[in-house]
Parts: structure tokens; sequence; C-alpha cells
């Protein structure tokens, strides 16, 4: 097992300057919040601008209140209540009751309000920020989701789609929290000027510590990224429908439930080790910031017994220093956090900003409707990032428009890489690729692949409805009913969906309620009728049949052939019986081609063709 980067090692944590320099991901992600409802953001900010004064209204009124109560006792008692209500001296005192009833419900009533709107607004930013990820994720380039640091990255950015909408209820917290402090610190003026200063002074340490440690968390979760995705893929493994038949027949559940708990206690213990060193100086340090706050008590109740201070005078400046106190603190702590959780945010940002490699041109070349010459590969070659040995190289041959060609090989001979390449999945090394005399790179990527239909053998299976499962070939056609049913008839999908409970709105796997489960065989007929469904100029079939026994695999070969319509199409198999029906058959190995030719000319080359022809006619025999 893997063991990540020692959390809290001082090259994982971010410098001063990095968490300084982080808060640059604020705009975007406030443009972001914008864009998500501007109306409604709007709403939210002056909702908490208004409820930034209650505090001091509160504090002041109960000021008042107090000093109208003392002034009212020293008139004297009336006789009874009555009598005082009669000659009016309670009227003042009851109305700023009133006021203070007031203030209180509509601070209550503007919380909710506050808390409605946040919880609306984290809805729309999450549903945006989800679907902006999707959409650019769809943009990448296949090879980089084979890399493992941009899984990572991936990874993470997906968590930060969920769990930043703290930080935009953080910021709004700041910002109505910001006025507050200036209606608080415009009372403390007026009275003791130097008492914000000791505050001030006395909360500097707890923002430090605050700093310090939001900036070892980051460090502890970005080193143990690939730890939780681990755990999360073992958690999966010893929990899901795919995996369950292996795990009871292996027993595997002891081995995955053992390595989730090697992997969670790790993580536990490191995260246990940072909560209590943060406790334990938290404490230390919010102990200076209460003594603060004891000091100007003790010199506001010294002024008060002088005489320079009302009774009122003095709940209103203790009410006002505890808060104002509360509140700083509350502001370089939430500074500092908020500096940690823009951390976070680059993980989102820095996926936001990987551009692909393969691209359109700005003037793209049209597709040929329909396809004239073919393709040509011209000594390509391609090698997969970061490894040694070359996929393929020094392919020259021609697809011609039309044509039936079946590659053939071991595994490992570059077959797949191949259709990749032509597909424009991948880009050459090189050489190139030409499409009726014109470089590939040369036309519009989403119109060259609307051209080509392809089914891989490790096709995905969508847990949709049967319909949904071939619609997916093309998904604007997804509604045409008609459309679907004939590509199933095409792949002989027909009768496994007719046989369903419901058809072809049957859902299918068994991740959903009332879902039917499939054979291999099943699912395989399925997939091909999505190439069908495609109806593309250029049809490539990558042992989508591996499921299939060989009568089977024949009959969906022999009927591909014969659906064709003259569509140039490439097949991938190891069961020669089924190859042998292509027009040309090209032998692959170690990358190269190695021999060309029809079934027939091949075996009278006698070469490795025959070879594996023979083996293979042996074990059947």
């Amino acid at each position: 097992m893997p063991t990540p980067t020692e959390p809290g090692a001082p090259a994982d944590r971010p410098s001063l300057r990095e968490r300084f320099a982080a808060l640059r991901n604020l705009p975007p992600f406030l443009r972001q919040i914008w864009a998500a409802s501007a109306g409604l953001t709007l709403l939210i900010l002056v909702l908490r601008l208004l409820r930034a004064f209650v505090p001091v209204a509160l504090l002041y009124v109960g000021k008042l209140i107090i000093d109208e109560a003392v002034r009212l006792s020293a008139l004297g008692a009336p006789d009874s209540l009555a009598a005082a209500w009669q000659d009016a001296r309670l009227n003042p005192l009851l109305g700023l009751l009133l006021l203070e009833f007031g203030l209180a419900i509509g601070s209550d009533l503007l919380g909710r309000l506050i808390a409605y709107g946040d919880g609306l607004l984290s809805e729309l930013f999450t549903n945006a920020t989800s679907v902006r990820l999707m959409e650019h994720a769809a943009t990448l380039d296949l090879e980089d989701f084979e890399d493992p640091d941009l899984q990572d990255k991936l990874d993470r950015a997906r968590r930060q789609t969920m769990g930043r909408m703290s930080l935009m209820s953080q910021l709004f917290d700041q910002v109505q929290d910001t006025v507050t402090v200036v209606a608080f610190g415009a009372g403390l003026l007026v009275y003791a000027p130097w008492l914000i200063l000791l505050l001030a002074v006395a909360l500097i340490p707890a923002f430090v510590g605050e700093a310090h440690f939001n900036a070892v968390s980051y460090s502890l979760n970005y080193a143990w990224t690939p730890e939780r995705r681990q755990l999360e893929y073992v958690r999966q493994m010893g929990a899901s429908v795919e995996t369950a038949k292996e795990v009871k027949i292996f027993n595997l559940h002891r081995f995955l439930i053992a390595r989730y708990r090697a992997l969670a206690r790790r993580l536990f213990e490191a995260n246990r080790s940072l909560a209590r060193r943060r406790a334990f100086w938290g404490v230390a340090l919010a102990g200076l910031g209460t003594a603060g706050y004891y000091v100007a008590y003790a010199y506001i109740a010294w002024r008060t017994i002088r005489g320079d201070f009302s009774i009122g005078d003095l709940t209103f400046l203790a009410g006002s220093f505890r808060r104002l106190r509360q509140l700083l603190e509350g502001l370089l702590v939430g500074f500092s956090q908020v500096a940690g959780q823009a951390l976070y945010l680059e993980d989102l940002f820095s996926f936001f900003a990987i551009k692909p490699e393969i691209v359109s041109p700005a003037r793209p070349q049209a597709v040929p409707q329909p396809i004239v010459q073919g393709f040509v590969f011209e000594n390509v070659g391609f090698r997969y990032p970061d490894a040694a040995r070359w996929a393929v190289r020094g392919l020259n041959f021609t697809l011609r428009a039309g044509e039936v060609v079946a590659l053939v090989g071991e595994n490992g001979a570059g077959k797949t890489t191949l259709v990749k390449l032509l597909a424009r999945l991948y880009d050459p090394d090189e050489g190139r690729i030409l499409l009726d005399g014109i470089d590939l790179r040369e036309y519009d990527l989403d119109a060259l692949r609307a051209n080509i239909g392809v089914i891989f053998q490790d096709f995905v299976r969508y847990h949709l409805t049967a319909g949904e499962n071939i619609g997916v070939g093309r998904v604007e056609a997804m509604d045409d009913a008609a459309r679907i049913r004939e590509a199933a008839h095409r792949s002989l999908a027909d009768e496994v969906i007719e046989a369903l409970p419901n058809g072809y709105d049957q859902f299918v796997g068994r991740r959903f309620k009332n879902g039917v489960e499939l054979s291999g065989g099943q699912w395989q007929k399925i997939a091909i009728a999505r190439a069908y469904m495609r109806d593309a100029q250029v049809m490539i079939l990558d042992e989508p049949t591996a499921a299939l026994d060989a009568r089977a695999e024949f009959e969906v070969f022999q009927r591909f052939k014969e659906l064709s319509d003259g569509r140039t199409a490439v097949l991938i198999s190891h069961r020669f019986s089924s190859v042998r029906m292509a027009d040309r058959i090209l032998v692959l190995a170690d990358g190269r081609i190695e021999a060309g030719g029809t079934h027939d000319e091949l075996l009278a080359q006698g070469g490795r063709y025959a070879e594996l022809f023979e083996l293979q006619a042996a074990g059947y025999r």
C-alpha cells in the first residue's frame, strides 16, 4: 500500500505567500455565485446588511431601558400599576420595551430569511458548478483521464462543488459582521477609543494560530487524496452489485474490510493528531483574547463606580465590548478560514484551467459527405504518456472508403490504440492520418467523431432504460423510437428487449429499483445497437462480442457486414472464423503491421496469421 507524504510536513504546507495568493480565487468564486442567481444574491446581501445593525440597536435600546428604569426608581414607586399607567409615567419605558421586542422579532425573521436564501443559492451554485464540471470534463483529452494525477485533481474538484458552499455563507457573514463591528466600534470610540486597540492586539495570536492550522489541514487533505480515492474504491468493491459474485466466491469481504480498516485507521490517526494540536493551541491562544476582554470590563466598571458612566452605559459598553470581541475574533479567524478554503478553491479552478490538446482548428475543413478515398496512415507512431515503449510505430496503410478491414494480433499488439487514433481520441506523436487527403487535425472534432461510430470491448453498461441504452449512440435522436427499434433489430437485440417486462422502457442493470440484469451477451447486443443507431460513415467494432459464443459472434459480424451498406468498417476480434469475412485483414505485432491480405492470402503466406489460425482451429477440433 503506497504511503502518502507525511501530513503536515513543511514541504507540504503552503507558505504564507501561497495562502494569500489563494485569495485570488475568491473573485471568480463570487462571480460564479452571482451567475447562479444575481437577484437572490443581491437580496441576501440586503437582508444581511439590515441584520448587521440589529445587535447594536438591541444593545442601545437595552441601555435606554435600564436608564429609564433607574430614572423611574429614583422618582419613587407609584402606589399601584394603575396609578402609574394613568399618569403616563411608564409610557416611555413601555415604548422602549415594544421597540426591543420588535427588533428581536425582526432579527429572528431576517435570520430565517437569510438561511432560506442561503440554502436556495447554495443549491443553485452546486448544480451550476456540477454542470460546469461535467461540461469541462467532456472537453478534456482521453489521456487526461488515464492520468492518475488528474484523477486526484478531478476527485478534489468534485468534492469542492459540494463542500465550498460553507465558504459562500462565511464570506457573506464576514461582510455582515464587518458592518456590525463598524457600528459597535463607533459606539466605543465615543467612550474609550483605546479599548478597540487593546482588543485587536489580544486577538492577533488566535488569528495567527488559526491561519497556521488551516494551512496544515489543507496539506493533510491534499496529501491524502490518493488514499481517500482508495477508501472510496474499496468501499465500492465491498458493497456493489458488480463485484458481489466474486466477493462471495473468493470470500473477499474479509480482505476488503481489512484493507479499508487499515486505510481508515491511518487517516483517522492523522486527523486526530491535527485535531488535538489545534484544540490545545486554540484554547491557549483564545485565553489571551478573554484576558483582554476582562481588562476592558474592569476598566468600564471602574469608570462606572467613579460616576463617569451610567448603569445603562455600563451594560451597553460591556455588551458592546463582549460582542465586539466575539465579532473581531470571528472576523480574524474567519479571514484565516476563508484564506484556507480559498486553497481548496485552487483545486476546483486548477481543474477548470486544464486545457485539452486535441481541439478543432480555428478554420476547420468540412468532413466529406460521403467519404470518397478513405483513411491513409503515413508513418504513424504513438506512445502513451510516460511510457518507454511505443504502442504503435511506423504504421503505413490505407483504409479505403467502403472497405471492411479486420485487425488481428495478440494482446498488446496495438489494435485498440490504432482505432483510437482513427477516431482522434489520440493524436499521433509521429506521422499523420489523412481522410480524403486532409490531415484529421484539420477537421472539426465534433463533426469528425459524429461520422465515426465505435463500440469498444469495455463498452459502458448504462443503468438506464433499454431504449436509452441504444439511444445514447446518437443522443439528438434519443426520442426517435422507430430508429431505436431499427437499430435493435439490426444488432439482434430486439429479441432480448422484447422479452423484458417493460420492453424498451425497462430499466436494465441492478443499480436502481425494478432494474433487470442482463447477461454479458445480451449487454453486448444492446451495445452493438448503438453503432447502428449512430448511422455513421465509419463503423468500428473493437471486440464487443467477446461474451458471445462463436456462432453468435459470427452471426453478428455477418449481419454487420451485410448491413454496412457500403460503409467503411473496422472489426477487431480474436476469433478468425469471424474476421475471415472482411475484405482485408491486417496482422499487428509489437505495434507494427506485420502482414495484410485476405484470409486465404494470409494462410498461404504461412506467417503469424496462419500460425494463430491453426492454433485456434486445433483448439476447436
